[in-house]
């Protein structure tokens, strides 16, 4: 199936990922994944938050020669070179070559241009006059601006890029020789990338990579190309997905926010926050959660675990679990976190590009609320087409006016 369209016999029109209904959180229970292997399904915060830390839970396992399926096609998470799936000294080594990049103070540092970068998509826009697609002039060049600007990647192909993105993310839209050829065209582009800077080093995040590798040792090519795939993947697809998915929300069922999101950046940080809490990027048939496997028996929530069986973190259910978050998004959409969200994960794993994401959000949010006051969906949300087939879902397009 194309990520594009959706056979009108196929079922009921998707609801926007705010409406899904999650599970009641509870102990570990087993299910199967699609490829027909068992699964444990964690649920309760404290049990997701402690799969994401224990070490005897971990990624590399899933990979070794005895480990079970946990794919019916593969794509970028069963990569065994990319960084998500080390673990120990070797996932420590090869995540000190990126995460100084990605600090909250270097952050803020550049946050003054990914204002810029927001206010020109907003002229843009209004020049532009109104109605007008949300998704393809804002929501998704946003974060790709982002992106391109710090890996050096200026006039990247956007088609393209879109292409080996959702082939990256696939889940049931593409076949095993599709995506087996989209991913080996993009480590292509990644490992000319990597050369062009080895020639001629920049201030970018690729050659701030290279130092760091040259410096640290051990850092081979194959992960050094995956590791720009993922920069790429991950620097622009899931900040994209959520702004996306946040802008749905507050046009419809979130729009007496509004006003109060454009008020000032403050209020726009805590609403960003609640908003990444409560809305998942994707549904849960494809992937019901982040996977790990026992490497020994571990007991969670009062199960035991055995070794070697796979467990998966449902962070969605987990981030809606009413004993740490009792009131609804709508209750709740300004006030303060009173314990952390799992949507960046947690642990030696926790997302390097959190406060990135934050960030773009937060300022996407509220200058877009500010300068458009009066935006408004143009059409009803049962006829919004979504992106699908993928692990993630988002709007394909978002048709608004003011």
């Amino acid at each position: 199936m194309s990520v594009e369209q959706r056979p009108a016999e196929s079922a009921p029109p998707l609801v926007p990922l705010h409406c899904l209904r999650h599970a009641e959180p509870g102990p570990p229970r087993l299910a199967a994944l699609p490829t027909g292997t068992p699964v444990w399904l964690v649920s309760r915060h404290a049990d997701v938050r402690q799969v994401f830390t224990d070490p005897r839970l971990n990624r590399a396992s899933l990979y070794t020669p005895d480990a079970p399926p946990v794919s019916v096609v593969p794509n970028i998470l069963d990569d065994p070179d990319a960084l998500l799936n080390l673990d120990g000294a070797e996932h420590q080594r090869l995540r000190r070559t990126v995460q100084r990049a990605f600090t909250p103070r270097a952050i803020a540092r550049w946050r003054p241009w990914v204002a810029s970068v927001v206010d020109g998509l907003l002229d843009d826009l209004i020049d532009q006059g109104s109605p007008a697609d949300i998704v393809a002039e804002y929501t998704r060049p946003l974060p790709v601006a982002v992106i391109s600007r710090l890996m050096g990647l200026d006039g990247l192909d956007l088609k393209r890029l879109g292409h080996w993105s959702d082939h990256a993310l696939s889940a049931t839209a593409h076949s095993a020789g599709a995506i087996a050829a989209a991913m080996g065209e993009f480590a292509q582009f990644a490992a000319e990338l990597i050369a062009e800077r080895r020639a001629a080093p920049g201030d970018d995040l690729v050659s701030g990579l290279l130092a760091a590798a040259r410096e640290s040792g051990g850092v081979s090519e194959r992960q050094l190309v995956s590791l720009v795939v993922g920069l790429v993947v991950a620097g622009h697809e899931t900040t994209m997905t959520t702004l996306g998915n946040a802008v749905v929300y507050l046009l419809g069922d979130g729009r007496a926010a509004w006003q109060r999101l454009a008020a000032d950046e403050e209020s726009a940080g805590a609403a960003t926050e609640q908003l990444l809490r409560a809305i998942p990027l994707g549904d849960t048939e494809a992937l019901p959660g982040l996977l790990r496997r026992a490497t020994e028996d571990v007991e969670i929530g009062g199960v035991t675990i055995p070794a070697g069986a796979v467990v998966a973190a449902d962070a969605a259910t987990a981030n809606h679990d009413p004993a740490v978050f009792p009131r609804t998004l709508a209750e709740d959409l300004f006030a303060p976190l009173g314990s952390p969200s799992l949507t960046f994960g947690a642990g030696p794993h926790h997302c390097l590009g959190a406060w990135l994401a934050r960030m773009e959000l937060e300022l996407a949010l509220h200058r877009l609320a500010r300068r458009l006051p009066g935006l408004r969906a143009a059409g009803p949300q049962e006829a919004i087409v979504w992106r699908e087939g993928l692990l993630t879902r988002s709007p394909l397009a978002l048709q608004v006016a003011w």
